[in-house]
């Protein structure tokens, strides 16, 4: 399970995480307001489960 964590940066902006259930971060950012910040946060995270997917897709082709 993944999850985007947005946490505020003082008066810079916005930083942006996806990480799983144990903590380690796949993907950070950082954005100047919090719309982005999530944006970007759940487009890295789409970015994430969709090349997941087409790996083990291809892995199961070619074992055919």
């Amino acid at each position: 399970m993944f999850e985007v964590i947005l946490t505020r940066r003082k008066r810079f902006g916005w930083r942006w995480q996806v990480c799983d259930q144990s903590g380690k971060i796949f993907a950070d950012g950082f954005e100047r307001t919090r719309p982005a910040a999530k944006y970007h946060g759940e487009r890295a995270l789409f970015f994430l489960l969709s090349q997941a997917y087409l790996r083990k897709r291809s892995a199961a082709s070619s074992e055919d």
